[in-house]
């Protein structure tokens, strides 16, 4: 909706360009991209009103962006007035704009400017789904102003005025606001030090050293301009992928303020000891093997086997996660869809999995969307480690999204989230909550793909032309990405590129993206942990196309049955042949008695197949078209084996093509499902796993 709304915008001041031009290898903006302008860009609405921003006009200009402002582009600019410059210069003792430096300039300017367009409409959500031109997301929230106007708040404090909003250029939209935004650049343990409802948490994290893990930033010695941009042919598609800018390290922290700890457990602000005794009751019962030892003590709570240690680890995600819609699967609002992408929401919950910094652990964080199964909850609020369905009611811990204007939530490497409850790897989560289908899409596998930005990049509604792929320095649509060797922890491969390829919300991929491995490839990742040890599948979700090849599976460097042929459709010879009827609207798939599905999936589980779950979709026109339905779409079981929750397990793919199949060996990785015993081992007669 937001390319629609931008060329109605521009639609009288746009040169007609062709899609289907020569691409370049230059990253300077071809000629052709710029406007033939009939009505006032960005840099001409703030010059042509000295009365009201002159000095955040020098302040662009100092910044050298007022050009940027003037051509091609889709900006938001939120314009602090005068007075808002000149009451932010007070605060600082300074007199004018000459006496910030160039620097300054540049970062007040840049974070003000977003390149994307939103109205306070689209400001729903608890961040602004684009980041600012520093790289860092705006907090949003609603409120009243002193008129008792409906407005959006911006990092708690500076607003949108009421009657001056949403106002229209031809290369953006501007938003005048009352104060200069600020972005802390403090670290995540010092925003955290500095808030005094939280005492008892940030001691705890002093007590146990574990504030000492939460300290990396970026990697210095990581240099995106020394790797060209890499030029591939997915299916159909001849498209080009870029390095990500940066690597950055990031980290998600969620927080018991003190007054939960001690209206719901007694614990008195400041009181390690009672903490350390709690944590002990949440974590004895999972790590039976170390109550006896040394470092299970008080007195040595910096140890790793220490309860109050594994505490405070589990409440930290090893990734940057600016607000509460990035904790779930990106919403959109397309046609029918209002929703998160790739869910039918009246199914299932939309659900993802994290890796905590307590070694070989992940939460589980749900949106709550499906009536059925609301419980206690509230519709529409994220809960972590919840569980509440025929075989258990968990509640879970309630995520607050509140953005507060006297204490800062956001630092240069981590964001942190109150909750209204524990969140711990006790007994329950481990052996009820956890005790599940783990379905991960495999952008969220890889904690650096959040941290830097990466995931849902672009516009998901627009494809680019087929055959000549956007190279400028700003595609158009959103770039695709490939990975440098060692970019991606737990990550090794060898005679080949990695690449993720942007949402598009018309492609057969769960959420609308999906990643490639192009090559004579040799590719090993680590897997997501289990929450215990056990007999478990892993299963690669996929979209079978003409133009991929054949890879071999090993898990933990042995090799796992026949060679996987990403060419084999569920209607192949393969697989069901013609008892498999084609339809995305399901009416086929629903036709069939509950007797009829349980042995189809019988068939197909012992092929090494399932279908692709029922609740998934991607959009074809304005429907929804369930992958179920579609015989390209489905699941490979790649093992099934027993593994052990205290280690590290693998998987690898090597390439077994016979030569270049179909775009250089092609291969799809779409979404990883972790699957225990007491879910897939069903065998009663009419018996089957749910197919959600």
């Amino acid at each position: 909706m937001k390319t629609i709304r931008y060329h109605l915008l521009a639609l009288t001041g746009i040169i007609a360009f062709s899609m289907l031009s020569l691409s370049s290898c230059s990253d300077e903006p071809d000629s052709e991209n710029f406007y033939t302008f009939t009505g006032e860009m960005a840099s001409d609405y703030l010059k042509n009103r000295p009365e009201k921003y002159s000095e955040f006009t020098t302040i662009v200009e100092r910044a050298g962006l007022m050009d940027l402002l003037s051509t091609y582009g889709h900006f938001t600019c939120f314009i602090p007035n005068n007075n808002a410059v000149n009451e932010y210069l007070k605060n600082r003792g300074k007199s004018s704009v000459s006496d910030l430096t160039d620097a300054d300039c540049d970062t007040i300017a840049r974070t003000h400017l977003v390149n994307n367009m939103y109205t306070t409409s689209e400001m729903s959500q608890d961040r602004l789904a684009t980041a600012n031109m520093l790289g860092r997301f705006i907090a949003t929230s609603s409120g009243f102003d002193q008129d008792d106007n409906a407005v959006i708040f911006l990092e708690g404090l500076s607003h949108i005025y009421f009657d001056q909003k949403d106002d229209s250029v031809e290369n953006g939209v501007m938003q005048p606001i009352d104060r200069v935004i600020e972005k802390s650049n403090n670290y995540i343990s010092d925003i955290l030090r500095d808030n005094p409802r939280i005492s008892t948490f940030y001691n705890a994290l002093l007590a146990t050293d574990v504030i000492s893990e939460i300290m990396k930033v970026e990697d210095e010695n990581y240099n995106n301009k020394s790797y060209p941009k890499y030029y591939y042919r997915s299916h159909i598609w001849s498209e080009v992928a870029w390095v990500p800018d940066t690597k950055k390290y990031g980290y998600t922290v969620f927080v018991e303020p003190d007054e939960v700890l001690e209206s719901k457990y007694g614990i008195a602000k400041g009181d390690i000891r009672a903490l350390y005794d709690l944590a002990c009751e949440l974590y004895d019962p999972v790590y039976p093997q170390d109550k006896d030892k040394e470092g299970h003590s008080f007195e040595h709570l910096n140890d790793s086997i220490n309860p109050l240690h594994r505490f405070m680890q589990y409440h930290i995600l090893t990734r940057y996660v600016a607000g509460t819609s990035d904790l779930t699967p990106m919403d959109v609002n397309i046609g029918i869809v209002k929703g998160a992408f790739g869910f039918d929401e009246t199914l299932i919950n939309p659900v993802d999995w994290f890796h905590t910094m307590l070694p070989h652990t992940l939460i589980k964080v749900e949106k709550l969307t499906v009536a059925k199964w609301m419980g206690e909850g509230t519709k529409g609020e994220r809960y972590i480690n919840r569980r509440y369905d025929d075989a258990y009611q968990i509640e879970g811990s309630r995520i607050d999204a509140t953005i507060e204007g006297d204490v800062i939530h956001d630092g240069i490497n981590g964001h942190y989230f109150y909750v209204d409850d524990l969140v711990a790897f006790n007994y329950d989560v481990q052996n009820k909550v956890q005790n599940m289908r783990i379905r991960m899409d495999f952008s969220s596998v890889f904690p650096e793909v959040m941290t830097n930005g990466l995931r849902f990049e672009g516009n998901p509604e627009q494809d680019d032309a087929q055959g000549y792929p956007d190279d400028s320095a700003t595609p158009k649509n959103g770039r695709n990405f490939y990975f440098p060797l060692g970019y991606l922890d737990g990550v090794s491969f060898s005679n080949c590129s990695v690449v993720l390829r942007r949402p598009h919300i018309n492609f057969w991929s769960w959420q609308g993206d999906e990643w490639n491995l192009f090559g004579d490839y040799d590719f090993t990742f680590r897997l997501p942990p289990i929450p215990y040890s056990g007999d478990w599948q892993v299963r690669l979700g996929f979209c079978a196309i003409e133009t991929r090849g054949v890879m071999q599976v090993y898990f933990d460097g042995v090799p796992q049955g026949i060679p996987l042929d990403m060419t084999k459709y569920l209607n192949s010879d393969l697989y069901l042949g013609d008892r498999f009827k084609s339809d995305e609207t399901l009416a086929e798939y629903d036709k069939m008695s509950d007797e009829e599905k349980a042995e189809e999936q019988k068939v197909l589980k012992n092929l090494g197949a399932y279908r692709s779950p029922r609740s998934l979709f991607h959009f074809s026109t304005s429907t929804k078209s369930y992958f179920a339905g579609n015989e390209r779409t489905y699941r490979r079981i790649l093992c099934q084996t027993y593994m052990d929750a205290t280690k590290d397990h693998y998987i690898r793919f090597r390439v077994a093509s016979d030569g270049k199949q179909g775009n250089n060996n092609e291969f799809m990785l779409d979404y990883l499902e972790l699957v225990p015993k007491s879910v897939y081992g069903v065998d009663g007669e009419g018996d089957m796993e749910d197919d959600l």
